[in-house]
């Protein structure tokens, strides 16, 4: 800094003396400029040597950082400014000066002295009121603090915290490290209104009076009057008669003016609502608020019940992120990208603000804007008509009379059934660990990937074209009835109006007349069968990569439609031996008209797949004649004159059905 102040001093010719460290001058007394009285030399870790001189001012009884030092130093802490923010009549020459106007006063006062080396004007970060956006300035006051070390109230909170579930986890480090380096909290404020603060002081000795006493009485007068009874009453009135000051015995009293923090009146929330019900267990489930409520509603929360019941107020605190634009940025009128809820319902229903809100990931920031709400509608969609397809083939079906028993099921349909158990056990702990958007995405993908584009589009053949009341097709409806049970009430607590509209077109006995006081369908153990569900991974992969070939042979307009079409696969020795069981179901589980299964090698002429090793697939336009009832390509129809358009199949249904 040598070269850069005399630089800046002006000073081109000058000698060092001598060298020494900054240690060495600590506790030395230094001569004050303008006043006759030493002041002390000091050392402190804010005070940096990139700019200035490397020596500041201190002045303990006007900021957080210099008052710490003061106190460190036992230095007086020393606040000559009023309330209007002028100087006090003790400070010579400035006295009823405003801080701010004294400062070129002090500058020309310094120059009169001859201690002004140089002024200059510098440019820096200095607080202003949010409100009025003119700079502040800080002094030292009497207030009340409650301690964090006196009786173990940061060690006591630091242990209360582990026993809470934090959502996101993360939230449980952020508090932690907030009450392990925060200091005192001062809960006293000068403000006209709030929250009084109930001490009395002797007017003879000024010593604080309060006792229980008097806590109790003004306590009985705050419950018959309110709280404003402290500023309207005299202190006669509030306190119990007789009452005299402990130290000296004076009967005269005068009462605080200091208000409480209103993060204490917040703090205590807990104790008016939870301890005031008999009907309420005395700690709180949840306490949810956005992630700016650690530093506040949480925080004092905490500092109060831990400082009075020695326990934390609630069981789990759950944050959420902000709402912001589709491109992250915070909404704001002035920006025109706000998009109020009474918008949303407005445009696109009551339903699809649920949707969203339950959609997104709360724990970060949640993005709204009109695209993403399009996508939720279309999402809204797949799900409302799985359930209206479900809720359709199940219109002839009676769950007391024509359920069939899970053994007598076909393996699709038990397949379908376990893929529900994991739906079920998957959306109950994402409720119960508050992940709500697990649960729409986990419902989401489960109607659209597991029903509509797999499960509903196989048994649609069999819901359709086998006899009414036959094995086959009661067993898919015993399984689709399954399926609306659980789902109509997995997705209740998000899309409410439109489950219970599926519960008004639901059958069954004893009924309620509305799916919100139905309990959840608890996990079936017997519909939990790991080994089929692996069985059809592998049955799955192949259907997979024969669709992509299908869909291959429609674009080179070898096929219009699937079931135009005959497959040939070639399976690998391992391959064969997990698919040769189910050769009679691949022509409805391909969707197709006829499948023949050889060895990989005897099937040259047909596409090897990259992403399943061991299968080679050949598709080929089918050359039987079509059913017209069923559509399927196949080499019966015709054979009976009597119904020559149809296939073997189809006549034997539509015998059955009379």
């Amino acid at each position: 800094l040598l070269d850069v102040c005399m630089d800046t001093f002006g000073i081109e010719s000058y000698e060092i003396i001598q060298e020494f460290k900054a240690a060495d001058l600590e506790n030395l007394e230094a001569k004050h400029p303008l006043y006759n009285r030493p002041s002390v030399i000091v050392i402190a870790p804010y005070v940096t040597l990139d700019a200035g001189t490397g020596c500041v001012h201190t002045a303990p009884g006007h900021g957080r950082e210099d008052y710490e030092t003061g106190l460190e130093y036992n230095l007086k802490i020393y606040s000559p400014v009023d309330d209007s923010g002028c100087f006090t009549p003790d400070v010579e020459y400035f006295a009823g000066l405003e801080v701010f106007e004294a400062n070129r006063h002090v500058n020309d006062k310094l120059t009169e002295a001859g201690a002004l080396l140089k002024q200059e004007d510098i440019t820096h970060e200095y607080p202003h009121c949010w409100r009025c956006k003119k700079p502040v300035i800080f002094r030292s006051t009497e207030q009340w603090f409650i301690s964090m070390e006196k009786n173990g109230l940061r060690q006591k909170a630091l242990d209360a915290i582990n026993k809470v579930t934090w959502i996101p986890s993360w939230g449980q480090e952020r508090i932690s490290n907030m009450i392990a380096n925060r200091p005192d909290w001062c809960i006293s404020r000068q403000r006209s209104w709030g929250v009084p603060i109930i001490m009395f002081f002797c007017n003879e000795c000024n010593h604080p009076v309060i006792s229980q006493e008097i806590i109790d009485h003004v306590a009985s007068m705050f419950e018959k009057s309110g709280a404003d009874v402290w500023f309207s009453e005299s202190e006669e009135n509030l306190l119990p008669s007789g009452t005299r000051c402990p130290e000296c015995g004076a009967d005269r009293f005068r009462k605080e003016t200091d208000i409480l923090d209103v993060w204490f009146d917040s703090g205590v929330s807990y104790a008016a609502v939870m301890e005031k019900r008999d009907y309420l267990d005395s700690l709180s489930d949840l306490y949810l608020e956005g992630s700016d409520q650690h530093r506040g509603w949480f925080h004092s929360s905490l500092l109060c019940s831990v400082g009075t019941r020695g326990e934390a107020p609630y069981k789990g605190v759950l944050t959420h992120g902000f709402v912001v634009d589709g491109s992250g940025r915070a909404m704001h009128k002035s920006e025109g990208n706000v998009i109020s809820p009474e918008e949303i319902i407005k445009e696109y229903g009551a339903e699809i603000l649920r949707l969203w809100v339950a959609g997104e990931d709360y724990r970060d920031n949640i993005r709204l804007s009109k695209e993403i709400l399009k996508r939720l509608t279309e999402a809204y969609r797949r799900i409302r008509n799985t359930c209206r397809y479900l809720l359709g083939n199940l219109n002839d079906f009676d769950p007391e009379t024509d359920s069939i028993k899970y053994q007598q099921m076909e393996e699709l349909d038990r397949w379908v059934l376990n893929r529900l158990q994991e739906l079920n056990e998957r959306v109950l702990k994402a409720y119960e660990d508050f992940e709500f958007h697990l649960v729409y995405h986990s419902l989401h993908n489960f109607c659209v990937l597991d029903l509509s584009a797999f499960y509903l589009d196989i048994v649609k053949d069999r819901l359709y074209t086998s006899p009414g009341q036959s094995l086959a097709r009661r067993s898919a409806q015993t399984a689709m009835n399954e399926i609306l049970e659980s789902l109509v009430r997995l997705m209740a607590p998000v899309l409410s109006f439109t489950s219970d509209e599926i519960w008004q077109h639901m059958k069954g006995k004893g009924r309620s007349s509305s799916v919100h006081t139905e309990l959840f369908v608890p996990v079936n153990t017997t519909y939990k069968d790991p080994e089929l569900a692996g069985r059809w991974e592998d049955i799955i992969a192949l259907r997979k990569e024969v669709t992509k070939a299908l869909e291959l042979a429609r674009k080179e307009k070898k096929i219009g439609h699937p079931l135009d079409a005959s497959v040939t696969v070639g399976l690998s020795p391992d391959l064969m031996e997990k698919i040769a069981p189910y050769r009679e179901q691949l022509r409805s589980i391909f969707i197709v008209s006829s499948v023949d299964i050889k060895d990989m090698d005897q099937l040259d002429d047909g596409l090897e797949n990259e992403t399943l090793p061991g299968l080679r697939v050949k598709v080929s336009p089918s050359t039987d004649p079509k059913c017209e009832r069923c559509w399927v390509h196949d080499p019966t129809v015709g054979n009976d004159t009597s119904r020559p358009t149809i296939c073997k199949r189809c006549i034997q249904a539509l015998a059955e059905m009379g």
